[in-house]
């Protein structure tokens, strides 16, 4: 089940990252590497942002574990579902209210000019976040039920709305598209909705609505889910501070640091997110049933896998890279000198899949035993790192120096993980025979 439902998470993230490389290499030939390139990517980075922090990473992290354990499940999923909902709906309407300061908060090397162009985008943009909450939540109770596909394909949604947005738009003027670019993320975040909705009701899951509370499983969720925030925002906080140092840079490091950040994303959802994604809700439920050896089989099976595809992976794109990326995106308004740029930044990223990778993996046996405020503070330690090496870096390297501090942060983190877990017991995983 473990290898089939990987392969079921891997195959929908490959279509889903074909698409998404179609709609980059048309973002790149259409807006080029530029300040309306730039500003796009800062109005989608900050609900990008919230979305992997309290929908995909934490809010998973959390619920899964809790609802394995609750005893009334319909009554504590639906109070979840309302309460988060209503909050991201409102904090959605301040965040238009006040799109103008958002955006001197998060860009603010931008000048005035820039920021009055970028602002009308955040606001839209931001309402994506409530959509996709949506569809997380119901994308973990079909991962409950070990149905993987609907939540990986459905990401592909999201990418044909922008191929579209961008199609329609393209003989218009640059700043007009990217509303257009804008609106297509919404047009997407619908979609997606829709896709779950109908995978739910064929799994009969859609009973998810009661007024009835379940006040101490809530309780002990919403603790859970708080330290697992503070530990999933630590590394999209970090690519979120490598846009806000480069906005300080030449014009264009902010789409280069996209650009290689998309490649380097590929092989880590690919690869990592896709098994990380299948085997938590299988460790979650072997620890719940007190069978830590099921645990500990499947989390060596999915190391010794993960490993060897990361170390060709890492291997094939720190040598092609500059191959890679005129590959991709070398055409239209995106020259042989964005490649040189983009491709440096790209080895600096892939040094680091290794490390991220593996620590994804034994970061679920963490969560598994509910211990989200352990890996909050390893995350919040790497965290800490990455700002020093950021800001030790950024001067002589420029962007690759941001790219080559996340990096390091990432063997941190990957350090911290396996001390948490135990070294010992981490070397005696792959001596066990009886774990074969």
């Amino acid at each position: 089940m473990l290898i089939k439902s990987i392969f079921t998470n891997s195959s929908g993230i490959l279509v889903s990252r074909i698409l998404g490389f179609i709609r980059d290499l048309l973002t790149a030939s259409i807006l080029g590497a530029n300040i309306y390139s730039d500003i796009f990517f800062v109005a989608f980075k900050l609900p990008n942002l919230f979305r992997r922090i309290f929908a995909e990473g934490a809010f998973t992290q959390a619920f899964i574990p809790a609802y394995a354990k609750s005893k009334r499940k319909i009554r504590f999923s639906s109070m979840v579902f309302l309460q988060l909902l209503g909050f991201l709906i409102v904090l959605s309407l301040l965040v238009s209210l006040f799109s103008t300061l958002v955006t001197k908060v998060i860009a603010v090397g931008f000048d005035a000019k820039t920021i009055d162009l970028a602002a009308p985008l955040v606001a839209i943009n931001f309402y994506y976040l409530p959509l996709i909450f949506i569809v997380t939540f119901m994308a973990a109770l079909l991962q409950y039920k070990h149905h993987f596909a609907t939540t990986a394909y459905s990401t592909a949604l999201l990418n044909l709305a922008l191929i579209a947005a961008l199609l329609i738009s393209k003989d218009f003027e640059k700043y007009e598209i990217t509303y257009y670019l804008s609106y297509g993320v919404i047009v997407g975040g619908i979609l997606q909705v829709l896709a779950h909705l109908y995978a739910i009701k064929n799994k009969n899951l859609l009973k998810i609505f009661t007024f009835r509370r379940e006040k101490k499983r809530e309780s002990s969720f919403y603790k859970r889910f708080f330290e697992a925030t503070l530990g999933s925002s630590t590394s999209h906080i970090s690519a979120f501070l490598d846009t806000w140092l480069a906005s300080f840079l030449v014009s264009g490091s902010i789409s280069y640091l996209y650009y290689a950040n998309r490649v380097f994303q590929l092989p880590l959802a690919l690869f990592a997110i896709a098994t990380s994604i299948a085997l938590f809700p299988m460790i979650a439920k072997a620890i719940k049933n007190k069978d830590e050896q099921r645990a500990l089989y499947l989390l060596r099976k999915s190391t010794i896998i993960l490993f060897s595809i990361l170390s060709i992976s890492t291997a094939i794109g720190i040598i092609f890279d500059d191959f890679i990326i005129w590959l991709l995106f070398q055409r239209g308004a995106f020259d042989a000198v964005d490649t040189q740029n983009t491709a440096l930044i790209l080895s600096m990223y892939l040094i680091g899949l290794l490390p991220f990778g593996l620590a994804k993996i034994f970061s679920l046996w963490l969560y598994s035993y509910e211990k989200q405020f352990i890996a909050a503070k390893i995350s919040m330690k790497a965290l800490a790192w990455n700002i020093v090496f950021s800001l030790a870096f950024i001067i002589p390297f420029e962007a690759a120096g941001l790219a080559f501090a996340s990096t390091l942060s990432g063997f941190i983190l990957f350090y911290l993980t396996i001390k948490e877990f135990g070294l010992q017991k981490f070397i005696n995983l792959f001596k066990n025979k009886s774990l074969i």
